[in-house]
């Protein structure tokens, strides 16, 4: 057994004999040791995109630790069932710098686990594309991951580009004019055609989200209906509603198997369900995780599903 794998198990270990009320203290208690600008930086940017719950150490808000807490201690078998499922101990150390920061506030694993070799989502040693590759980016914010692409692999068949922000579809069109091939759509990839609502982050663009209620109206579509031709890979980064567009995509997951890059960390339960939906559908893919992120906070985890 290796090191990480004695590591991971004695935190899964401990998690598991502990109750939810002690799970919690304890990752308060280790909260509260971090330094001030620590803690000042990391309740700044959770407030600023207001994804994972409100954290306060003044007021004594501590939604956030309690759902750490929570998936911690109700998802503790689907932890294990996720370790064991990933392709190579690079992914396994994400997956333990991830919980070694939700349970014991610790960023040396995190900080460890940050990808530098490669563009986001593309890591060359996983993800094989060619000629005929028929790549859809859902939340493709300016076509920066389109660019990726082609600065990567030179060569597709196709590119769908999906985009609700009027502003940022403008800067895709310029940013991709002189390219061939590629399908602009200006729609919130869902789990269903129906008429949703941008809500607007106030720091940047790329935060911007859907929901059922708001003022800017935008079409929702599923990726099943909207493209007929066969799908060999798919990348998805839209702020929290990733499974809900996946469960548009279950007839291109079952068919076609096509490589998938899926942002899991805008909810602390994205990295379980995510991997788990995805291997309900189709169970012929191996699972690898990637970190894009910073060691202050567990952002920008892709995880890859790669067809065996």
């Amino acid at each position: 057994m290796k090191k990480i794998d004695t590591e991971f198990n004695n935190l899964i270990w401990e998690i598991n004999n502990k109750s939810k009320e002690e799970i919690f203290n304890h990752i308060k208690d280790n909260y509260k040791k971090l330094n001030s600008s620590t803690i000042a930086s990391i309740e700044i940017f959770l407030a600023q995109f207001g994804y994972w719950g409100k954290l306060n150490l003044v007021s004594g808000e501590f939604e956030e630790l309690e759902r750490r807490s929570s998936i911690l201690k109700s998802h503790t078998f689907d932890l294990m069932w996720l370790y064991d499922n990933l392709g190579d101990y690079r992914s396994k150390i994400v997956l333990f710098g991830i919980l070694n920061y939700w349970y014991n506030s610790l960023f040396d694993t995190l900080d460890m686990a940050i990808e530098k070799n490669y563009h986001q989502y593309f890591d060359l040693d996983l993800v094989k594309c060619d000629h005929s590759e028929v790549f859809v980016d859902i939340g493709a914010y300016t076509g920066d991951t389109i660019l990726d692409y082609i600065n990567t692999y030179q060569e597709y068949k196709s590119i769908y580009a999906y985009e609700i922000t009027p502003s940022s579809i403008e800067q895709i069109k310029q940013n991709l004019s002189v390219y061939p091939n590629i399908y602009i759509r200006n729609n919130a990839a869902t789990d269903k055609s129906e008429i949703l609502y941008i809500k607007n982050n106030l720091v940047s663009d790329s935060a911007n989200k859907v929901d059922n209620t708001g003022e800017i109206p935008i079409q929702g579509i599923t990726i099943d209906e909207d493209i007929l031709e066969k799908v060999t890979m798919i990348k998805m980064d839209i702020e929290g509603s990733e499974l809900k567009a996946l469960k548009g995509c279950i007839n291109h997951i079952k068919n076609d198997t096509p490589k998938l890059l899926i942002s899991v960390y805008h909810k602390h339960e994205d990295i379980i369900d995510i991997p788990k939906f995805i291997y309900n559908i189709n169970p012929n893919y191996k699972f690898y995780l990637r970190y894009f992120g910073n060691k202050y906070y567990p952002t920008e985890t892709v995880l890859l599903a790669i067809p065996k």
